[in-house]
């Protein structure tokens, strides 16, 4: 049975998608996956393999139900894919599903392209009562459960084992560098110091001691939290900008950049050299994501990972932050058609496919993780060494960026102002007063200053 939710709760019991009179035999569902390459084949072919499903179940029940899924992934970025789906809703010709990043709920929804799957779901049953709980409310908004997470991802803090051996850390106390990290024992104070003796011991060159990723990116909201930011309020949903912590967060970045840890010039590096870098231990401490691991054992040819790099939380800044850390799982959408029956067989299909078996197949093949809890039983996921401590370390601990209509005025908003004090153009006092008064012209009333 299908289900309406209303404020956490089901009610108003909807026709099956098995009976339903207007169901017709032969329908095509056409997949757009924003993002992916072929590591994330089973974007698409999760549907296709949910559909195969959906219509043994309906030949068992004998009915004659034919579902042809066409799938889309080629495009030229996220610029081109969000282009495509906003200009193909427009024009009343939108696919049927789209794999999308969670950001893009608040203005999608707000412009008519999707439609709330929780009137077409039960969350209460199998296997969406299996998904986290935290992935799950990041593909709400406003209190209504617009999609269901397709994949899960962290952002870790990433160590080079021979450096730390270098600097005097045991492998003992490299093992331990995780739980350290996550009671807040060891902080940012300790990677500014730790970054600094492997420079000044001439472990790595000046500049390689803590080398972050070197573009605007979710990341960053992460070292604004782990200095006690706050990205949203929770009781207004309005936005937060707590200058203190936005001005403890630039002034890391600063100090790095003067003490030789960090360079100045840092920001623009070409990805292709800063993987190959981080990869092959020519940087002392970095952040990443956990889907880097893929980049890092395959084409840039680090074949002992867990032998040569260990991983955290974000470290806390200081006794108001926290070790954190981000994840921007990518959500499956259906998208508003003028054939409900159409909008129902996707929402059936997207349930399908979020099973523990099928999301597993994407999560090992693409280095994501679960959604759901019993992925963990899963021996294709729990036989993975990466899949397994990834997520036992950093997924329950995992936040998101607000789901807000105005977050992607924040975001660059924030990044330039870190770029203005990174770069020396404005003090990090300075930056922080620039960035309040273009947050406070731009957002108004859903901006609350702290």
């Amino acid at each position: 049975m299908l289900f309406s939710r209303t404020k956490g709760l089901f009610t108003g019991v909807v026709l099956s998608v098995f009976t339903l009179p207007a169901l017709a035999q032969d329908m095509t569902i056409t997949v757009w996956a924003g993002g992916s390459n072929d590591n994330d084949a089973y974007r698409i072919d999760a549907i296709s393999m949910a559909a195969d499903l959906l219509m043994r179940e309906a030949a068992i029940e004998g009915r004659d139900l034919n579902i042809i899924v066409e799938g889309k992934r080629d495009f030229g970025g996220w610029e081109e894919f969000k282009q495509g789906v906003t200009l193909a809703a427009e024009a009343g010709k939108a696919p049927n599903i789209v794999v999308t990043s969670h950001l893009d709920i608040a203005p999608w929804s707000q412009a008519g392209y999707i439609v709330a799957v929780e009137d077409y779901l039960d969350f209460d049953s199998w296997p969406l009562n299996d998904i986290y709980p935290n992935l799950l409310e990041i593909a709400a908004y406003n209190g209504t459960q617009w999609g269901i997470p397709q994949d899960a991802e962290s952002r870790p803090f990433f160590f080079w084992k021979e450096t730390m051996r270098g600097i005097g850390y045991s492998d003992d106390d490299i093992a331990a560098l995780p739980d350290r990290v996550a009671s807040g024992e060891y902080t940012l104070t300790n990677v500014f110091e730790d970054a600094k003796k492997a420079v000044d011991m001439g472990l790595v060159e000046k500049g390689y001691g803590f080398y972050p990723r070197p573009s605007n990116g979710p990341d960053w909201g992460q070292f604004y939290q782990s200095f006690g930011g706050v990205l949203q309020d929770p009781e207004t949903n309005k936005l937060v900008l707590d200058k203190s912590a936005m001005q403890d967060f630039y002034q890391f970045f600063v100090d790095a950049v003067e003490a030789g840890i960090t360079r100045k010039n840092h920001i623009g590096t070409d990805y292709g050299q800063w993987y190959s870098e981080v990869a092959n231990g020519k940087a002392a401490l970095w952040h990443g994501g956990t889907w880097h691991y893929a980049r890092y054992t395959g084409p840039e040819g680090n074949d002992d990972f867990f032998g040569t790099i260990e991983f955290s939380l974000i470290p806390s800044g200081n006794e108001n932050g926290k070790p954190n850390t981000i994840t921007q799982p990518l959500v499956y959408l259906v998208t508003d058609q003028v054939d409900d029956d159409i909008e129902e067989v996707a929402a059936q299909l997207i349930k399908i496919a979020s099973e523990p078996r099928i999301n597993s197949l994407h999560a090992i093949k693409s280095a994501h993780l679960a959604i759901g809890k019993q992925q963990s039983n899963i021996e294709l996921y729990s036989n993975d060494r990466w899949a397994s401590e990834a997520t036992d370390r950093l997924l329950g601990s995992a936040n998101a960026q607000p789901n807000h209509l105005d977050y992607g005025v924040y975001s660059e908003a924030m990044w330039a102002g870190l770029e203005s004090a990174w770069t020396g153009v404005k003090t990090p006092a300075d930056a922080v007063a620039e960035l309040e008064a273009e947050l406070t012209a731009k957002l108004g009333d859903e901006l609350i200053v702290r």
